[in-house]
């Protein structure tokens, strides 16, 4: 009997257990599974994470590839800043080497001239401005690197501005007009308070195009160093310290005149410089050198040398 029982109370209670592990089995696979989907939609997501942040970058870095093929487009198609001679030419010494306007150096100094005024950035005329080194041989007085910067330089920069007011950004420059080469002079040591001769010329006319219309200012003055013409003097010479532009005109106006560093007068006549040679001749204050053909002879030379105040 209390076998009997003892069997009955075993299976029953294996029973039980069999019910309760039957019971329970259902929930522990929904949990399983459960994890294991949340594991996997985890690792999905970092995966996307990942895929996003690569393609990210590479969105960055094509957009940079872009933009640095575009400013270099931009460049390339922008007029640039050029050089008119070798680095360090104004520490050299002078040569009685005629300017031309027909080399690249002239264009480029031009060209330079003109994107300063356009720009309104002077700096970028420096290449084409007469060289402070230069200007320290040429000039015997105190200090000429001072006067350089806080005279000349300062000037240009002023007349930069104003010639920018006059001009606008969109002008086109359409060609630089020059007195005939005749007409240039040369100053002599010893005259101006200089310590170095240099061919000079006034008045070259900068042709350009604006609004459909052709116009023109002046370079007050351009002087030599080295066979090279350089801006010495933009909208005036003898003036304040304000800026100046010279003699702007509807049209190409007119270049000139002739004449050095003595003669400042636009209204100076081919004959009036060669009364002003005859003259000056007389009075022992001119040096005859020789030039271009076609300029009057100083009188008592022989012919093909011209009359250089």
């Amino acid at each position: 009997m209390q076998n009997y029982w003892g069997n009955r109370w075993a299976a029953a209670a294996a029973a039980a257990v069999l019910l309760a592990g039957c019971a329970g089995s259902p929930t522990a696979a929904s949990a399983t599974n459960a994890a294991e989907s949340a594991s996997v939609s985890k690792a999905a997501a970092r995966a996307a994470a990942v895929k996003l942040a690569a393609m990210k970058e590479e969105a960055e870095v094509a957009a940079a590839a872009r933009a640095a093929a575009a400013k270099r487009a931009a460049l390339a198609s922008e007029p640039q800043v050029l050089p008119v001679a070798a680095p360090g030419a104004g520490r050299l010494p002078q040569t009685m080497k005629f300017p031309s306007t027909h080399d690249a150096a002239f264009r480029d100094a031009m060209a330079d001239v003109w994107l300063a005024v356009t720009a309104d950035r002077p700096d970028d005329a420096r290449p084409a401005f007469f060289p402070e080194a230069a200007y320290e041989q040429v000039k015997a007085i105190a200090y000429p690197g001072a006067d350089w910067n806080d005279r000349l330089w300062y000037d240009f920069e002023l007349d930069v501005y104003a010639a920018h007011d006059v001009t606008g950004s969109s002008a086109r420059l359409l060609r630089v007009e020059m007195a005939p080469d005749w007409e240039a002079a040369w100053v002599p040591p010893g005259y101006c308070y200089n310590s170095a001769g240099y061919w000079h010329v006034n008045g070259a006319r900068l042709v350009y195009e604006r609004d459909g219309q052709e116009r023109s200012i002046g370079i007050a003055s351009l002087i030599s160093w080295r066979g090279v013409w350089y801006v010495v003097h933009f909208g005036g010479v003898v003036r304040p310290a304000v800026g100046l532009v010279d003699d702007p005109e509807v049209g190409p106006g007119y270049p000139g005149p002739a004449g050095g560093c003595l003669s400042r007068s636009r209204k100076f006549t081919q004959k009036a410089l060669l009364e002003s040679c005859i003259t000056m001749h007389n009075n022992h204050i001119v040096t005859c050198m020789f030039q271009a053909p076609g300029g009057p002879p100083c009188p008592g030379t022989s012919a093909g040398m011209l009359c250089s105040s």
